[in-house]
């Protein structure tokens, strides 16, 4: 294996925090690593000048690409900008030498980092929320449906009467929320396989309830070890004791492997952990085999000990209890990650009938299957779905099948070192998949690698586009011509029964070189839609 394409070292932290309580802080040097524009930077610079610190905000970027963010700080009279300095397109060694403490950002390996390896001491804003919150912790990772599991689990928290709140991975640092919290706010963290391994070492994450969502293949750009990611992912239950509660999925998956060999993560995590384990599963779990699972309507069941049920504040007449029916939000594999967070809501002490009652209500997070948008063209309604928080080919495929009908498929993107193969094997004529009505593809490396794929298959597709702007007018264009044609037929058969077409964009790929991130995506994406289709 060439150096490069080694997995990562692995980094142990000391224990505990740098700071020895939040008043700690007050006249310290503290160099934030990555100011960024997803809200994490902002935070911790904010977070940092309201306790008293010194705060150097540096990041490669330039100031321009950070102008929203930089504006952001400025314009806030509250904060002491005399104790703030920006350090921005390049990071100076003595920023780190000099600091008390650098607050690094999750993206940025440690191994070969000569910035981090002259800090004194590292923290990110989630070893700073762990050491100072007193908060029970409910804490979600995997490779599929982290955002989906914590913002249902969230949702369904607050809808039922709790002070709770949602921050890590999702864009919202727990820093600004931090000072809210107290042992009677559950917080609700999604967080990444980086984010994890910051912790390692600390002893600072020890959640109430831990879930790993579906484990697939993600990251191996940076990783280059289905192994070193999982190992990493390990970490959410590492520290957890047995009156804790740890989700892990059932099911075998031959997605699951990465080369390991291993199929069923589930049962690995579930042999390790020293938690209370549940299991998820899409069909009936085995006799005495706790968790959830859905039957063959899609119902949600779920079974617990009565070890588990005699802590409730309820009554219970059986130990198999129903706690999800119908759902507003579209997909097999969402019901899934709702049926996770009835769950949560369950062991926490939520009755099964208001389970069903507010997560029925719940219409799903934006970027992920996000409906957005109507617009009629002739007599055909045309609903548009924003999902480009799939960055992986298989939630792109499962986009696809979602509806229950074909879809007009828009899809790529650049590539981070994935089998884009599950796309094409996803929305192929094979009898079993439902097959797009038509395919868009957005210019990427990873496009490239789908090209390939969708030859083998077969299947047709338009593209590559170079740029949101060119495939949406392609497919105004086409969707205009198809309704002139129609119209023409329904001269003759005099049928006017449109039912409403579905237009989803799932990129299953990254977003880096034409956009900022996949929220940056997913939002411009929004725009020029409600622009062209008006």
């Amino acid at each position: 294996m060439s150096e490069e394409l080694k997995p990562p070292a692995i980094h142990f932290y000391p224990a505990g925090c740098c700071f020895k309580s939040l008043d700690d802080i007050a006249g310290k040097h503290v160099t934030v690593m990555g100011l960024g524009l997803n809200g994490g930077g902002e935070a911790s610079v904010r977070f940092l000048l309201n306790h008293g610190a010194y705060v150097i905000a540096t990041d490669m970027k330039s100031e321009s690409d950070l102008q929203a963010t930089v504006d952001s700080l400025n314009n806030d009279e509250s904060l002491d900008k005399s104790r703030l300095t920006y350090r921005l397109g390049e990071h100076r060694i003595e920023d780190f030498e000099n600091a008390d403490c650098v607050i690094k950002n999750p993206g940025v390996k440690y191994d070969g980092n000569k910035f981090l390896a002259a800090a004194r001491n590292i923290e990110t804003d989630i070893s700073l929320f762990l050491s100072f919150s007193k908060a029970p912790i409910i804490a979600v990772t995997g490779s599929k449906g982290k955002s989906s599991t914590v913002s249902a689990i969230y949702y369904g928290l607050r809808q039922s009467g709790f002070n709770a709140f949602l921050g890590g991975n999702i864009t919202v640092s727990p820093l600004t929320f931090l000072e809210q919290t107290d042992e009677t706010t559950p917080v609700v963290l999604e967080l990444s396989s980086w984010q994890l391994a910051d912790l390692r070492g600390r002893r600072l994450l020890k959640p109430k309830v831990s879930i790993i969502t579906k484990i697939i293949p993600d990251h191996q750009n940076f990783y280059h070890s289905m192994l070193a990611y999982v190992n990493d992912k390990k970490l959410i239950y590492a520290d957890q004791s047995k009156k804790d509660f740890a989700i892990f999925d059932f099911d075998s998956d031959p997605a699951a492997d990465g080369g390991t060999l291993i199929e069923n993560w589930g049962d690995i995590f579930a042999k390790e952990c020293k938690a209370t384990v549940l299991r998820y599963s899409k069909k009936q779990l085995p006799e005495g085999i706790l968790g959830v699972w859905q039957d063959k309507k899609g119902i949600g069941k779920a079974r617990l000990s009565t070890k588990i049920l005699d802590t409730l504040p309820q009554d219970y007449e059986k130990t198999t209890e129903t706690v999800l029916k119908d759902l507003i939000v579209p997909g097999k594999h969402m019901r899934s990650n709702v049926l996770n967070a009835a769950l949560v809501l369950r062991i926490i002490g939520v009755s099964p009938e208001r389970i069903i009652e507010v997560l029925g209500r719940w219409n799903g997070i934006e970027h992920r299957l996000e409906f957005f948008h109507e617009c009629k063209i002739g007599k055909t309604t045309y609903r548009f779905y924003n999902d480009s928080a799939a960055t992986v080919p298989e939630a792109a495929a499962e986009a696809t099948q979602a509806f229950g009908k074909p879809v007009i498929f828009l899809t790529g993107g650049t590539d981070k070192g994935l089998d884009l193969s599950p796309i094409a094997s996803g929305i192929s004529d094979n009898g079993k998949n439902i097959v797009p009505k038509s395919v868009y593809l957005l210019a990427g490396s990873a496009t490239d690698k789908m090209i390939a794929d969708f030859k083998e298959e077969g299947i047709s597709y338009k593209g590559p586009f170079a740029s949101l702007d060119d495939i949406l007018a392609v497919l105004k264009s086409d969707l205009e011509s198809s309704e002139s044609s129609e119209k023409e037929s329904q001269k003759q058969t005099q049928n006017d029964n449109h039912k409403p077409e579905i237009v989803v964009f799932s990129p299953g790929a990254t977003s880096f070189g034409m956009f900022k991130n996949e929220f940056d995506r997913g939002n411009q994406f929004k725009a020029k839609v409600k622009k062209v289709f008006g």
